[in-house]
């Protein structure tokens, strides 16, 4: 893609400006720290995103701010817990911990689009991916398997 590169600097621009928005839902700031960027470009697993659909996410950054700003309503829900790496004491320790996916769920222009946010353990929540889900009139599903990780 010829412009891919172009679009994906100015996209880190401005995503680096928005630094948090404030959910109505989850009544606290979501976070739009270096997680959410890089997860456009690789899914979970560190798995390269094919450009198209890098591309795509780059150009909904806005109407995911938009969504969480607004969202009054949790539509989607998951809860996992892993064993990771957290710091106590100046020290790495092996915990189990408890990953919260938040999905919120809107209509804009037409189009369904899904913003997840992403918590672990007592972590402050941030934005992790934003999807358009389809089409309000022909309901054509795009880029969107149901699982909040990978998505």
């Amino acid at each position: 893609m010829k412009n891919y590169s172009l679009l994906r600097n100015q996209t880190y621009k401005k995503y680096k400006t928005i630094k948090s928005v404030h959910c109505p839902y989850l009544k606290t700031k979501v976070t739009f720290n270096s997680n959410g960027f890089r997860h456009f470009i690789y899914k979970a697993g560190g798995k390269k995103r094919d450009e198209e659909s890098q591309v795509l996410r780059f150009q909904l950054l806005g109407q995911a701010v938009k969504i969480l700003k607004v969202t009054t309503t949790l539509q989607e829900y998951q809860s996992d817990s892993k064993e990771r790496l957290v710091e106590e004491h100046n020290q790495q320790v092996s915990k189990i911990v408890t990953i919260i996916y938040f999905g919120f769920i809107a209509i804009l222009d037409g189009w369904k689009f899904k913003v997840i946010v992403k918590k672990i353990g007592n972590g402050h929540p941030f934005f992790w991916s934003v999807i358009p889900n389809w089409r309000t009139r022909a309901k054509e599903k795009l880029f969107h398997k149901g699982n909040m990780e990978e998505d």
